[in-house]
């Protein structure tokens, strides 16, 4: 039984997330938490009246189990069960509340901000529990993306770090729901790969041994974010997963002032995995 969180704030984007979720895992049996977070600073909850507060957690409510009601409508799928959870934590407090809560699996979000700017990579929300959640991945879909079976998922490897077993079941995971092909990327950023690369190369491709994967050693001609957009768009990959781990990749490109001037949209899902 996997255990997925769906954390919505009723926009299009959330409910875009959840269907892409439901289609994602229609061959797996899942609990489906949807989570409604009113987002009550404690330093207010004082200054509100019992009744008011009492108020806004009904009416919160009312909108998750309408939301759950619309799904289980359209859903006819017996694999899916579906609870509804409100809370008046920040939204990241409530995901890791109830991740611990429920042993979640799985973290599914839409990637809108508020503000939907354009030159917004992921919105303040996402950013944050892409930094906050350690305990369980986090999947990112882009607005208005529309369900594709996951083929090809692609895989960007520095070979710097050990490969580790945990974060790579995380991957195998997700590639075992549709039989997903892995293309591990490597930007080659020196003319030959050092010993403990090479080692580390050996062992992601024990790890793999069982899986159709392919690795790719791709020019340093731009930025990185450059090449894995353009290698995302030649082979026609379906995700992009990443491991966030201190000084990364993924690391650099969710610090805030460079958010706000990256090049960087992705248009497929994006799994963060935690280090």
């Amino acid at each position: 039984m996997t255990k997925i969180l769906l954390p919505t704030d009723f926009s299009d984007n959330a409910l875009s997330a959840i269907m892409y979720t439901l289609k994602l895992y229609q061959h797996e049996k899942c609990t489906c938490y949807l989570l409604n977070s009113s987002n009550v600073k404690s330093s207010r909850i004082s200054s509100f009246s019992n009744k008011l507060l009492t108020t806004m957690i009904e009416n919160a409510k009312k909108d998750v189990l309408q939301l759950k009601a619309q799904i289980e409508s359209t859903n006819s799928n017996s694999n899916h069960t579906f609870e509804a959870i409100i809370s008046i934590e920040n939204l990241d407090d409530a995901i890791e509340t109830y991740i611990q809560k429920y042993d979640i699996d799985l973290v599914v979000m839409g990637t809108k901000g508020a503000t939907g700017a354009k030159e917004i990579l992921f919105g303040s929300n996402t950013t944050k529990i892409f930094k906050k959640v350690k305990s369980c991945p986090v999947l990112a879909i882009p607005n208005n993306y529309t369900f594709e079976v996951p083929k090809q998922i692609a895989f960007p490897s520095d070979f710097n770090r050990d490969c580790d077993a945990k974060e790579l079941h995380y991957l195998k995971n997700l590639a075992d729901l549709h039989r997903s092909k892995i293309r591990i990327i490597h930007i080659n950023e020196n003319q030959l790969l050092n010993k403990k690369q090479e080692n580390n190369l050996a062992t992601l491709n024990e790890y793999l041994k069982n899986y159709e994967h392919s690795f790719h050693l791709i020019p340093n001609y731009a930025t990185k974010e450059t090449s894995i957009q353009d290698f995302i768009e030649e082979l026609g990959i379906d995700m992009l997963a990443m491991v966030n781990y201190s000084h990364s990749f993924i690391d650099s490109i969710l610090r805030e002032p460079v958010i706000k001037k990256i090049a960087f949209h992705l248009k497929v899902p994006f799994l963060v995995i935690p280090e």
